[in-house]
C-alpha cells in the first residue's frame, strides 16, 4: 500500500505554478507576435521538407517499432507515417531540427524554440483526430507563443550549458507545459507533469562538442519533444506531481543537477521571445556564425583573387561564439563542421556562399579550407560579448580581418544578421522565398504553391482545423 500522505506535502515550487498558469491562462499576445509565430511555423516546416534529403535523418523517421504504426494517428508531414503523438513528437522534431536551419534565441542560454513544434503539432493533431471539436492553427500559434515564451525567459537567466547540460532541456519544459494545455490538461495537471519534466535531468552536451560532436545533436530535440508528449499523457491519467522538484535540499534541479542556483523567472511570461526571435534567414550554420558567414561572403569578391597573398586572418566574436563553435583540429562529419566557426567562414570566403551541401565530406576535402583554417586566429570581443546580452540590443556581431603579406587588410563587421527584430522587414521576403524553395524540393508545384498561398494568408491559416492542416502535408 501507499505511505503518501499528501496532506503533509509541501506546495508546489512558484516556478512550476508560474509556468502552468501562464500556459493554461495566457491569452494576450500582441499581432506582431501571432504573425511572428506564423513566419515561425511557415519556416520550421519549410526546414523539415529541406530535412528529408537526408539520407541519417530518414533513418529517424517512422515508428520506433517498425509495422507500428495508428489508423488515424498523427500525420508527419512529408511523409505517409500516421503515429502515435510521442513518437510523432520525435520525428516532426527532429526534422526540423536536422540542418540547423531553424529560428534561434540567444540569451544565457541558447537554443532553437521552434523545436518544440514537435510536441504541439502532434498533440494538437492527435486531439483533433478525437471525433470532438477540433482546434484550429490559431491554437497552434497561440502554444507556439507560449513555448517560445517559457523556453526563452528561462533562457535569459540560466546557463545550463555550464554546468555542462544540453539546452533542449527547456524544449522538454515548455513542450511539456503547452503539450498538457493542449490536451486539456487543468493548471494542477500540468503542473504535475512539469515536476516530472524536471525530474527527468538534463541531457549531456557531449553530443554537440569534440570528439564527440555527433548526430544527436540533431534529434536531441526530437526526443526532448517525445519526452514532453510522454509526460503530459502520464500526467492527463492522473500521474503524481512533486511539490518541490527544484527546490528539496539535496535531492532536487537544483541542488543535483544546477550546482545549487536557484531557478526563477528573469520577467513576467507574455509574448517577448516570439517578437524577439531570430530566424536563421540565409545560412544552415549555427546561429553565433551567422553575421560572420555574412562577413565573408561580403569579403568574397574582394579577395577571391588573393586566397595566396593572406597572412593570416583575425576573427573577433563574442564570447558564446567562442566556447560553442570555435574548433581547431579535425572535423569528422557533417555535425562537426557546421558548427564550427572557421570552418563556416572558409566556406564564404572561398565560395562566395554556405549551403548544406558545403559540409558534405566531398568538399570539405577541399584542401584550400584546412589552409584558410589554419590562418585563422579567434577572439573575444569584449564589446560584442556585451551587446550580446543587452536586452535592448541583443546583438550578434562579428569581425573578420584578412591580413595579406603586403601589409594590406580587407575588413568586414556585422552586427545584427538578417534574422534580427531589427532587419525583420527584409528579412520577411527572404523566408518567404526560402520556404518556396524548401516546399518545392519535396512536393509537386500544385501542391507547394497551395502551401506557399495558405501560409501567406494570416486569416485563412488561423481558422483551419489542425488535422485539416496536417493532411494537406502528407505525401502522397
Amino acid at each position: 500500500m501507499s505511505n503518501i500522505n499528501h496532506n503533509t506535502r509541501p506546495p508546489f515550487d512558484t516556478l512550476l505554478v508560474e509556468i502552468a498558469h501562464y500556459a493554461q491562462h495566457y491569452n494576450s499576445a500582441s499581432a506582431e507576435a501571432l504573425d511572428t509565430a506564423r513566419y515561425c511555423l511557415m519556416d520550421a516546416l519549410g526546414c523539415a521538407m529541406l530535412a528529408l534529403h537526408e539520407p541519417e535523418c530518414q533513418r529517424h523517421l517512422g515508428p520506433i517499432v517498425p509495422g507500428a504504426v495508428l489508423t488515424n494517428g498523427v500525420r508527419v508531414p512529408g511523409t505517409t507515417y500516421e503515429l502515435d503523438p510521442a513518437q510523432a513528437a520525435h520525428n516532426i522534431g527532429s526534422m526540423v531540427r536536422w540542418l540547423d536551419y531553424n529560428d534561434t534565441w540567444l540569451a544565457a542560454e541558447w537554443g532553437h524554440p521552434s523545436d518544440n513544434l514537435g510536441a504541439i503539432l502532434a498533440c494538437a493533431d492527435y486531439i483533433s483526430r478525437q471525433g470532438t471539436t477540433p482546434l484550429t492553427m490559431n491554437d497552434v500559434l497561440n502554444a507556439m507563443i507560449k513555448a517560445y515564451e517559457i523556453q526563452g525567459v528561462l533562457a535569459l537567466n540560466h546557463s545550463f550549458n555550464r554546468v555542462g547540460i544540453d539546452h533542449v532541456i527547456l524544449v522538454k519544459v515548455a513542450s511539456t507545459a503547452v503539450a498538457t494545455a493542449l490536451l486539456g490538461g487543468d493548471q494542477q495537471t500540468i503542473i504535475n507533469a512539469l515536476a516530472n519534466a524536471w525530474l527527468d535531468g538534463g541531457t549531456l552536451r557531449t553530443y554537440r562538442h569534440a570528439p564527440n560532436t555527433g548526430w544527436r545533436k540533431s534529434w536531441a530535440a526530437g526526443d526532448a519533444t517525445a519526452r514532453a508528449v510522454r509526460h503530459a499523457l502520464l500526467a492527463l491519467k492522473g500521474e503524481m506531481g512533486y511539490p518541490s522538484a527544484l527546490t528539496a535540499p539535496q535531492w532536487g534541479f537544483q541542488d543535483v543537477v544546477f550546482k545549487g542556483q536557484p531557478l526563477a523567472l528573469a520577467q513576467p511570461l507574455d509574448c517577448y521571445v516570439m517578437e524577439q526571435i531570430l530566424f536563421k534567414v540565409s545560412y544552415p550554420v549555427e546561429f553565433h556564425a551567422q553575421t560572420a558567414v555574412e562577413c565573408a561572403i561580403q569579403l568574397h569578391n574582394r579577395i577571391k583573387s588573393r586566397f595566396a597573398e593572406i597572412d593570416h586572418i583575425k576573427l573577433a566574436t563574442q564570447e558564446a561564439a567562442m566556447r560553442i563553435i570555435n574548433k581547431t583540429g579535425p572535423l569528422h562529419n557533417h555535425a562537426d563542421r557546421d558548427h564550427s566557426l572557421q570552418y563556416a567562414v572558409a566556406i564564404g570566403l572561398l565560395f562566395g556562399d554556405l549551403e548544406s551541401h558545403h559540409y558534405s565530406d566531398e568538399v570539405a576535402e577541399d584542401p584550400r579550407i584546412d589552409h584558410l583554417r589554419s590562418k585563422m586566429v579567434v577572439s573575444e570581443n569584449s564589446h560584442y560579448s556585451h551587446d550580446y546580452l543587452d536586452p535592448q540590443k541583443r546583438s550578434i556581431a562579428n569581425n573578420i580581418a584578412i591580413h595579406f603579406k603586403d601589409g594590406s587588410v580587407e575588413q568586414a563587421a556585422v552586427e545584427y544578421p538578417i534574422g534580427h527584430r531589427r532587419r525583420r522587414d527584409q528579412a520577411k521576403p527572404l523566408l518567404i522565398e526560402k520556404f518556396e524553395n524548401n516546399i518545392n524540393s519535396n512536393f509537386p508545384s500544385s501542391r507547394a504553391e497551395s502551401l506557399l498561398q495558405l501560409m501567406r494568408d494570416p486569416a485563412q491559416l488561423a481558422a483551419m482545423p489542425v488535422d485539416q492542416f496536417m493532411t494537406l502535408w502528407v505525401k502522397t
